[in-house]
């Protein structure tokens, strides 16, 4: 019982904060005896096509336009297309307001991954660049995320996600912030490792001619994308200069919702990418898939709920104080995410308490993803989470 008790524990620390660690010192090490890739300033710039997938977005798609046509990138090879299949509202009539960027819309609403096998066929640049529909890029995003194209070993660059939180933030605005700060500080370190794993879709871009279509029924459909390019053998690169700015979720219950699916996509890309997850291809972004991805998807937020049962059955049958204090503390942490839900209901902002609450509610997450993915219950289509002003 103690064995396992400790090697829950183990997986758990080293999930959430020993890879981290492990990761930095690798990559210190790293540059003892290898230099990063120098790009070329005056390198001629790849012909570029944006594609983003967009469903009533009417009161925000204007802005998105605009902003995408004024990244700076020559007007000359950049392409831009907007995908508003099933939409409803007023979007497909503000879009065609705009003839500078190209309209694919049908009735249908059929999920992104049908949205975007339309659109492949019609892009002939060198590299595609997805991003949503409510995120908006700094002005040279695109620059800093072809320049890792001079690099033949890159097929995909991932840019920065960045969540907007106001000094009154709430769980759901300082918990995101919070964790998207920490992915990126791990995605940097894989990148300088060897490769990112995976990528969201608020922006990232690939190799057009690398793109494989993957099955209809996606979940996640962007971190399979990139996946299976790096399943070839090429490296995801990622660039923290390249960013997609949004809200947070509205609130908790609306995360949970988008983590929930996040979670049952994980587990689908699990069972889909075999290769990526095969050390006889190639180990270095075996290891890190398994750890970054793998362990957080699939057993880690059982082990958590294995350790707090052991470590209390442990703490009565043993006389050493040791195992006691272990419980207790984990009682504290479980306390203080259920005082932070009893907070956040009632609109009291203590930060002190986002973390852990924030903590729980992701990984609880893991789990109904894992149920839903089960029961057959998600589905491809992107049910869109409400997010802040």
């Amino acid at each position: 019982m103690i064995s396992i008790f400790w090697i829950s524990i183990f997986i758990v620390v080293y999930t959430f904060v020993g890879y981290g660690i492990l990761l930095f010192l690798l990559v210190k090490l790293k540059r003892f005896f290898i230099k990063p890739y120098q790009f070329k300033r005056d390198a001629e710039l790849p012909s570029v096509t944006i594609l983003i997938a967009a469903y009533n977005e009417e009161d925000i798609i204007s802005e998105k336009i605009a902003n995408t046509l004024d990244l700076n990138y020559s007007k000359d090879k950049l392409h831009v297309i907007f995908i508003t299949d099933g939409s409803s509202d007023g979007t497909v009539e503000k879009v065609k307001e705009h003839p500078e960027v190209m309209l694919l819309h049908q009735d249908v609403r059929a999920g992104k991954m049908a949205a975007i096998k339309r659109a492949i066929p019609l892009i002939k640049n060198d590299i595609t660049v997805f991003t949503d529909a409510n995120t908006f890029l700094n002005k040279d995003a695109l620059l800093e995320l072809v320049k890792h194209y001079q690099n033949s070993k890159v097929g995909a660059v991932a840019g920065e996600k960045r969540i907007l939180v106001d000094e009154k933030a709430d769980a759901s605005s300082a918990g995101e912030g919070f964790y998207w700060k920490y992915e990126s500080f791990l995605k940097q370190l894989d990148y300088e490792l060897y490769s990112n794993v995976g990528a969201a879709g608020e922006l990232f871009s690939i190799k057009t001619s690398l793109y494989q279509p993957v099955e209809a029924d996606t979940i996640i459909v962007d971190h399979m994308i990139a996946m299976r390019i790096a399943e070839k053998g090429y490296i995801i690169a990622y660039e923290p200069k390249a960013y997609a700015m949004e809200t947070s979720s509205a609130n908790v219950k609306e995360e949970l919702k988008r983590k929930i699916r996040i979670a049952a996509g994980g587990i689908q890309s699990i069972l889909r990418l075999k290769k990526a997850a095969n050390p006889l291809h190639h180990p270095v972004f075996t290891f890190q898939y398994l750890s970054h991805r793998v362990l957080r998807w699939t057993i880690t937020p059982f082990l958590l709920i294995l350790a707090f049962i052991l470590n209390g059955i442990i703490a009565i049958k043993t006389e050493l104080i040791f195992y006691q204090i272990l419980f207790i503390l984990q009682v504290l942490f479980y306390l203080l995410s259920l005082i932070g839900f009893y907070f956040e209901s009632r609109n009291l902002r203590i930060k002190a308490l986002f973390v852990p609450y924030y903590f729980c509610v992701m990984n609880f997450a893991v789990i109904a993803g894992l149920v839903r993915f089960l029961r057959k219950e998600q589905s491809a289509a992107w049910e869109k989470s409400k997010r802040k002003s």
